[in-house]
């Protein structure tokens, strides 16, 4: 080429690279795409005349219209913008599509068919599954291209390949199983009760005269050891007279062991007892102290009255710890373990959580709920939980060994079989039955069928199973002498 050729040449590619770039603004291509447009340019200005370089007009009906200045705007008709300037017009040929371009074919030394790849392609069968093969490429009645069939796909008939625009088109998308514990919360309404073995009842082991009762009333909170009740009775009186006899009488706590039991047994105060042994005299009157801290349930003493014996006086609990009975349906009772941790909240303290552990279930169903109560233990040490409140309860259900899990949406369930996608790499995909555990947190374990660390489809894994299931149908339906 001469010098002033070159020189026109190297002027034409450097104008087309200034039009490239404001195509390729328009058309939405990267800079990557645009340079080797440009390189194209440049090897085409070398080789070819001046008259060959430049790109093909478009062409094809008008798809739609889209805004001159590239904005994410479209319209089916003409449009204008809002300064009055028109929409342009985008051709068949400017769409973007992602449909796979036609690749050309190359043959083997032995004459047969293969993809540029490599792959050999043993045949081409018939889009529609009839028993209709080619060896060369073909179309049937309704001009549909037949389908290749590459080296290793015929033997395994549940591999399905998908394109890489079919791929894009659908959304399918993959996830990595993990080796996880299956955790499922289950949810349930409960009650806040007393701890039973935290309730105390205060009474007189006889009859007994009660000369005062304490300023404390219902729902008061009282220390353990806080007086309650000063009273007088006529047996502990006599069996104190007798201790003392027996004090004075040189043999000491040895020699009165009798009549000491008979005081502990109508469980006077340790007090009492030692101001007798310190006097040698018997006081007129017993007082009562509170054998726990916590809450006055109910206060049946009153000045003057007469107590028969185990009449009760005061009843007090502790509410340092209480319990939180639930009730579990029955069809969920086999998930519950005792040991399993439990969150509580309740409707009057607003974003506080109490945790605990279920203690207790109890073996019983209720026939007209068909439900199971749980026993859950509770640290109050505030008091803020008080009883009878309602609690909405949830159980940590499920098992402390990791297992092999993949997203809920990976598992197809049928009815009959559950189905995982396996992405195998390449766009090639295979259908594997799977056997199921436990479900929780959005996860399913996959006892059977999936390994830790493969790929699977986690969403339109149905249109692959779909596609699955129709070519295997096929498969059955073309007999092996159809095959060239």
């Amino acid at each position: 080429m001469s010098r002033a050729g070159s020189f026109l040449t190297l002027a034409v590619v450097a104008a087309g690279v200034g039009a490239g770039g404001y195509w390729a603004g328009q058309h939405n291509l990267s800079a990557a795409s645009a340079m080797q447009t440009i390189r194209a340019s440049i090897a085409g200005a070398e080789a070819e005349p001046l008259t060959a370089v430049g790109s093909q007009a478009p062409s094809g009906p008008v798809i739609y219209y889209r805004h001159p200045d590239g904005d994410p705007s479209y319209s089916r008709t003409p449009k204008h913008t809002e300064d009055g300037r028109d929409f342009l017009a985008v051709l068949a040929s400017e769409d973007l599509s992602f449909e796979d371009r036609p690749k050309p074919e190359v043959k083997t030394a032995g004459g047969e068919v293969a993809e540029p790849g490599g792959r050999k392609i043993l045949y081409y069968r018939n889009p529609m599954g009839l028993p209709d093969t080619s060896p060369t490429p073909k179309k049937d009645s309704m001009g549909m291209d037949y389908l290749p069939v590459y080296d290793g796909e015929a033997e395994d008939g549940s591999i399905v390949k998908v394109s890489a625009g079919k791929l894009q088109r659908t959304g399918v998308k993959t996830a990595l199983a993990t080796r996880s514990v299956i955790v499922r919360p289950i949810r349930i309404p409960g009650t806040v009760t007393l701890d039973e073995r935290r309730v105390s009842v205060v009474s007189t082991r006889t009859e007994a005269f009660i000369e005062k009762v304490a300023d404390i009333t219902t729902g008061e909170a009282i220390e353990k050891g806080q007086p309650l009740v000063r009273f007088y009775a006529k047996e502990i009186a006599a069996a104190g007279a007798l201790y003392a006899a027996d004090l004075k009488s040189g043999g000491g706590r040895a020699g009165a062991a009798g009549s000491l039991q008979r005081l502990e047994n109508l469980d006077v105060p340790a007090e009492t007892i030692a101001e007798i042994e310190k006097t040698k005299k018997v006081p007129l009157s017993v007082t009562i102290t509170a054998p726990r801290g916590g809450v006055v349930l109910e206060r049946m003493a009153v000045d003057g009255m007469m107590a028969a014996a185990g009449q009760p006086l005061f009843r007090i609990a502790d509410i340092s710890t209480v319990w939180v009975t639930a009730n579990i349906s029955e069809y969920e009772l086999n998930a519950v373990r005792v040991g399993d941790a439990a969150s509580v909240r309740v409707r009057s303290l607003p974003g506080k959580v109490f945790t605990g552990k279920v203690s207790l279930i109890y073996p019983e169903i209720q026939s007209q709920t068909r439900t199971a109560t749980l026993r859950i233990e509770l640290p109050n040490p505030e008091g803020l939980l008080l009883a009878n409140m309602y609690a909405e309860v949830e159980i940590a259900t499920g098992g402390t060994n990791p297992v092999v899990t993949v997203p809920d949406s990976a598992v197809i369930d049928t009815g009959d079989r559950q189905v995982v996608i396996v992405a195998k790499g390449e766009g090639r995909f295979e259908p594997r039955d799977v056997k199921i555990g436990a479900h929780g947190e959005g996860m399913t374990g996959i006892m059977k069928g999936v390994a830790e660390g493969d790929r699977v489809v986690v969403a339109a894994n149905f249109l692959i199973d779909a596609e699955s299931n129709l070519k295997a149908a096929l498969s059955a339906f073309t007999p092996a002498e159809a095959k060239p």
